[in-house]
This record gives structure tokens, C-alpha cells and sequence, in this order.
């Protein structure tokens, strides 16, 4: 057992630092890992983050989803009692970080959401050692092994070559997934105007102010059939929604890590599905906890049982944390549907 963590119906709690971390439930004190909506939520008295994590909160919810903000750089320490708090990239998304809770010699990290990917809108993932390892495990089985964002990307261009007579909407997800989809078809060349359904505006335009290279972008209006030939970008609801129809008869395409699952890609109705992942898989998983050092590993939203059985198997002790209120960050199935 982690004597810096324990369990509350709100979430993770550090009782000798008197905060939570990604509390499901407002509190008095939060560390926020990310900005997807499963981690942060509004509310809370005050919250601990990266500024730009503060900044697409401010975004998603108002720039009042606090009693107060405080903003703390990768790396920077900060005293609470007698628990020292430090932010270490996550490589999820644009400023996803893992908290680290040093006090008297013992060290734990919670990772909050993670990827060990290249991914070219933020910054990479650090490993962290640590003596307790609280780790996700969205991907948590074997069956899923990313495949490299390229090669995804590549299955794109090549329908869109084969088939320029239709309009392609990919669905991805409206913080993270569509800035990467967009760096990533930069990166393999394809320099055209991409379009934007109108949910994925504000946090793109945010993402270009902070530096990262998104190309020519611009919002879909009202346009339909004139874009046969183009990418146009929504979020992955919009696939199978009366919106499409407008564009006659489009390549549907889907971004997102339960695009291996084929009945999960049929269910979505995309046609064309791209195996792009803000988590890490299973291999990366479990090369994380190993390179950590910690000893005793936490489990939480995704295939638990799966991961605690492997790190047993390892030599670690591990538990799983059955945590409710949490999902992928982009949806709220879970890895064992993989099984089905």
C-alpha cells in the first residue's frame, strides 16, 4: 500500500498534502492531470495544473470553473505540508502531465492519462521513478498494439487518392485527437486546406497559439458536395449524423485506439478506421511500469485484471483500483470490449 495515496468515493486522495488528483466529485484541492473531461471537471475550490491544462478548462467550462487557479511548469516543485507536488509530461495531450508526490523518501506517481508514441503537439512522456506507480489501462490488453501514426495517416491519403470524388470525414476527438490527426497529415506531406465541423475550432485555434504547426485549417459553414475530394473534420458523433448527409456519399473514416476493434469500428460506422491512440498499448504499458522501478502498482479505468495479473507474473504487487467516472478521455467503453 502507497502511505502518500488512498481511495475516496471523489477519487485519489494524498491526506498528508490535503488534495485530490482528478477528483470526480468537486473538492476543496485538485491536481488536474489533462483536460479531457473525465479528469477535469468543474468546481473544485482550488486546482493545481500546467497552464495550459488550466487554459483549456478556462475553454471547456468557463473561465469561473474554479474557486481559484494555480499554473505550475513541468518539473517545478511545490510544497504542501510536508508532500512535495511535481508535474512530468504525459505525452497525452497538449499539457497532460503525471504527478509526482515525494515526501520522506517515497515517491509516487500517479500517471494520469499517457502515451509513449512521438506525437508532435505535446510534449513527449518522462519516465519517472518512483517506489508507487498508479498507472491507466485503457489499452490494457494484448490484443492492442498501436501501430505506428504514420502508417495510419498513409491509409488516409491513399483513399483519398483512390477515391477523389468523395468528401472524407474523420471523426476525431475535439482536444488532442483532431490537432494530432491534422500535425500528423502535415508531417506526411498533405499541405491541402483541411476543414473543421465547428466543435473542434476553439481548441485547435488554441493549439496553433501555443506554437504547434496545424497548417491552413478552416471552418466547414455550410458547405456540403463542393468539398468532394477534401478531409473535413468532426467529432466522431457527427459520422452517423443527419450533418454527413450533406456531404452526398463520404469516406467515413474514424481516429482512435478502438479502431482495432472491428465490430467497435462498425458500431461508429467508419468505414475507413485509423488505429491513432492517445493511450499507450500494452507493450507500452508494461514497458512503463518496468522502467518506473516502482515495486507496488495501482490499476485503474480500463482492463484492470489484466495488467494487475501481468505485473504479478512480473514481480510487482499490484491492485486494481475498480475507480468509476472514468473512461478513455474520448469515450466511455472499455478494453474488454475487445474480447466480445
Amino acid at each position: 500500500m502507497s502511505d502518500l495515496l488512498t481511495l475516496t468515493p471523489e477519487g485519489l486522495y494524498c491526506p498528508e498534502a490535503g488534495v485530490h488528483i482528478d477528483p470526480v466529485r468537486p473538492v476543496e484541492k485538485a491536481v488536474i492531470t489533462h483536460g479531457h473531461a473525465d479528469h477535469a471537471r468543474s468546481g473544485h475550490g482550488a486546482v493545481l495544473a500546467t497552464g495550459q491544462t488550466l487554459d483549456i478548462m478556462a475553454i471547456r467550462y468557463g473561465e469561473n470553473f474554479c474557486g481559484s487557479a494555480q499554473a505550475i511548469g513541468y518539473g517545478e516543485t511545490l510544497r504542501l505540508r510536508n508532500v512535495e507536488i511535481s508535474l512530468h509530461p504525459a505525452g497525452h495531450v497538449l499539457g497532460s502531465a503525471q504527478v509526482l508526490l515525494s515526501s520522506a523518501g517515497r515517491r509516487t506517481v500517479v500517471s494520469g492519462d499517457y502515451k509513449r508514441q512521438a506525437d508532435p503537439t505535446c510534449a513527449p512522456f518522462e519516465v519517472v521513478p518512483c517506489d508507487t506507480f498508479v498507472t491507466e489501462a485503457t489499452f490494457g490488453l494484448p490484443v492492442f498494439r498501436h501501430p505506428p501514426a504514420r502508417e495510419e495517416i498513409a491509409k488516409l491519403l491513399s483513399s483519398l487518392e483512390l477515391f477523389p470524388e468523395q468528401t472524407h470525414l474523420v471523426g476525431a476527438y475535439a482536444l488532442g485527437k483532431a490537432q494530432r490527426v491534422l500535425a500528423e497529415l502535415r508531417a506526411a506531406g498533405y499541405q491541402k486546406m483541411v476543414y473543421l465541423h465547428g466543435a473542434l475550432e476553439k481548441l485547435t485555434a488554441y493549439y496553433r497559439s501555443q506554437g504547434i504547426e496545424l497548417g491552413d485549417v478552416e471552418p466547414v459553414g455550410q458547405r456540403g458536395k463542393e468539398l468532394a475530394g477534401e478531409i473535413v473534420m468532426c467529432p466522431p458523433g457527427q459520422l452517423s449524423d443527419r450533418w454527413s448527409r450533406r456531404f452526398g456519399d463520404p469516406v467515413a473514416a474514424m481516429a482512435s485506439g478502438w479502431m482495432r476493434v472491428r465490430a467497435r469500428a462498425r458500431q461508429r460506422g467508419a468505414e475507413l478506421p485509423l488505429i491513432l491512440s492517445d493511450h499507450a498499448d500494452w507493450d507500452d504499458l508494461c514497458r512503463t511500469i518496468l522502467e518506473t522501478g516502482a515495486e507496488q502498482i495501482w490499476v485503474t479505468h480500463g482492463a484492470e485484471e489484466a495488467l494487475v495479473h501481468w505485473c504479478e507474473l512480473n514481480g510487482r504487487n499490484a491492485r486494481p483500483l475498480n475507480m468509476i467516472g472514468y473512461d478513455d478521455g474520448e469515450d466511455a467503453d472499455v478494453a474488454r470490449a475487445a474480447q466480445g
